[in-house]
């Protein structure tokens, strides 16, 4: 945390900026940057100072209590960020119930029906982006309508339209994460147990989303963070005066008093949120965490017939190919925002220029830098998830930075581009892999499996990277997967934000920041890029359900024994262990496992 504020605080030097010069323009752009204006800035900020001597002033200060004063507007610090953090967590709460009310339906089927649903409607709703839901929210309901205000936040109708615009990803998300952890749940021994004592389906139906929610618990503080910290472009769209806006704006006129104040808020909010996720998931879980009491099912998602990933992948590819085949920086004046025709079967953007062409050229750009950034995330978050400890205050502060803030820690460094942008989003995506990984790896060490497993003689490396790890990595493998399209959404918001990919390039998320401005002239220009990341959505959750993992009896027929041959007797010292059915996927035991359990005679 420390870190991270004080990289904070060396923005200015470390992106080889004049800060007195991006103060001086902030507060009047007219005024002429002469050397005594600017020496005058100087004088008033203490950067005479230098680096350090600022740094050491603000944590002074900061431990007084004092947040210090805004260069810009000249007020204090603390106000400003407890009114954003206020709006932004009041936007959060209005999101999450939005986000309840779009999850419930998409969890409900594998709730009442005990068995995995395909997920590819969730995965749609959770790969469109917030900031293209907001504008087309904004123009239909509030332009076009006039149901509710676009802009503002002066009472409870401009809280309406945001909140949506948010809730409905995030719901979609956490429907489909309830969706896949339930029907494992309701395959356990307890609930056979349970329905033979004749205990009631509903009281069945809350014991089982009881026992879902310890490996969840991580993941719903994140989406409250994300919520919170991460909502710049959609209080941008709106001009909604919430804590990542502010934050935004702090960090564009390098305003550091206020941006090391909004960064001190997120961080303080992301700590607070893992520590109650990880004390709701031990009150949740009570002894079984400690204890040898836990009995993993094998997670079994619904298999989707081939057919399908095919057909989208065949979709993806023709359009992406097609595209590739045209130019995309051609300009063709008298066809500015023109609708699909044979010369333009996507229609053309505001330059004329071929969408198709832009969004197939572009394919490599997003599609591409998501998957190095998801593999990134997948293989830090198996090394951090065996590490639960260690890694967990620097997931939280992970998770506490949104995109858009590391983006432009980032690009002052670097410099804006899709390479600053796929570093900032591989900075903050890893911390809801680990948190699966971790929540894993604990249940399995609690396991009752791994205990019999100790019991008949398997040593640590054994079990470490013939049960637990192929336990872990799958699961993680696909929530990775699952979470690709949302990297790619990263990726697009930074472009949406001037902090990704450069002009005249056709990353997706340039050309969304592009298409915004003409939505309402020219929609399907507008919507081809989102269009392409939903179905890029659904062919990840096709494909994540494509490795689903069978349980071991499932692997292989049993041996059928010849008839009227006696079954074969056990040899003296080999433990019988009672076959159950919510193991963990495992391998059988190795010779030398066996020949402790089973000496030579």
């Amino acid at each position: 945390m420390a870190a991270v504020v004080a990289a904070v605080g060396l923005l200015p030097w470390l992106s080889g900026r004049d800060p007195a010069l991006t103060v001086l323009r902030a507060r009047s752009a007219e005024q002429a940057p002469t050397p005594e204006a600017l020496a005058a800035v100087r004088a008033g900020l203490g950067l005479d100072a230098g680096p350090a001597g600022l740094l050491g002033g603000w944590l002074v200060r900061l431990l007084h209590g004092d947040l210090g004063v805004s260069w810009v507007s000249g007020t204090g610090v603390l106000p400003t960020v407890a009114a954003g953090l206020g709006v932004s967590l009041t936007l959060m709460g209005a999101a999450l119930a939005v986000a309840l009310l779009v999850a419930t339906p998409l969890a409900a089927p594998a709730l009442l029906r005990g068995r995995a649903t395909g997920g590819t409607v969730a995965a749609v709703l959770a790969a469109v982006p917030e900031f293209l839901l907001a504008l087309v929210l904004l123009l239909t309901a509030g332009v076009w309508l006039g149901w509710l205000p676009t802009s503002g936040w002066a009472g409870p109708a401009h809280l309406v339209l945001p909140a949506v615009a948010l809730g409905v990803p995030a719901g979609a998300l956490l429907g489909r994460l309830v969706a896949d952890a339930l029907p494992a749940v309701l395959e356990e021994r307890w609930v056979e147990s349970w329905r033979g004592a004749g205990i009631g389906r509903w009281r069945i139906t809350g014991a089982a989303v009881r026992r879902a929610l310890p490996a969840l618990a991580g993941q719903f503080a994140m989406v409250a963070v994300g919520l919170t910290g991460g909502a710049v472009a959609v209080e941008t769209v709106f001009a909604v005066p919430g804590i990542g806006r502010t934050a935004l704006g702090a960090a564009t006129s390098q305003d550091l008093p206020l941006l090391q104040g909004c960064v001190l808020a997120l961080l303080g909010l992301g700590l607070l949120a893992g520590a109650g996720a990880s004390l709701a998931r031990r009150r949740l879980l009570g002894p079984a965490s400690r204890e040898a009491g836990l009995g993993l099912p094998a997670p079994r998602p619904r298999r989707i017939p081939l057919a399908v990933p095919v057909a989208l992948a065949s979709v993806l590819a023709v359009v992406i190919g097609w595209g590739l085949l045209r130019d995309p920086y051609a300009v063709d004046v008298a066809a500015r925002l023109a609708a699909p025709s044979g010369a333009h079967p996507l229609g053309a953007d505001a330059l004329g220029r071929d969408v198709l062409a832009r969004l197939g050229h572009g394919a490599a750009a997003t599609v591409g830098t998501a998957a190095a950034v998801t593999a990134t995330g997948w293989l830090i978050a198996l090394v951090l998830g065996f590490v639960p400890g260690a890694a967990a205050g620097l997931a939280d502060i992970a998770n506490a930075l949104p995109p858009v803030l590391t983006g432009l820690l980032v690009a002052a460094v670097t410099g804006p581009g899709s390479g600053a942008a796929a570093l900032a989003v591989a900075l903050v995506s890893w911390p809801p892999l680990a948190a699966h990984a971790s929540a894993l790896v604990r249940e399995v060490r609690a396991s009752r499996f791994l205990a019999a497993q100790r019991a008949i003689g398997a040593g640590p490396l054994w079990v470490w990277t013939r049960h637990v790890l192929p336990s872990v990595a799958g699961p993680v493998a696909r929530h990775a997967v699952l979470r690709l399209p949302g990297v790619a959404l990263a990726l697009a918001s930074l472009g949406f934000l001037g902090l990704g990919a450069r002009p005249p390039s056709p990353e997706w998320g340039l050309l969304l920041d592009e298409s915004a401005d003409y939505v309402e002239r020219a929609p399907v220009p507008a919507l081809a890029p989102a269009v392409a990341l939903a179905l890029l959505a659904a062919l990840a959750v096709c494909l994540s359900s494509l490795g689903g993992t069978r349980r071991p009896q499932d692997r292989r027929s049993p041996r059928r024994r010849p008839a009227g041959r006696p079954p074969a007797r056990r040899a003296p010292g080999v433990l019988s262990l009672p076959h159950t059915p919510s193991l963990p996927p495992s391998v059988p035991a190795s010779r030398k496992v066996r020949s402790r359990v089973a000496p030579p005679s």
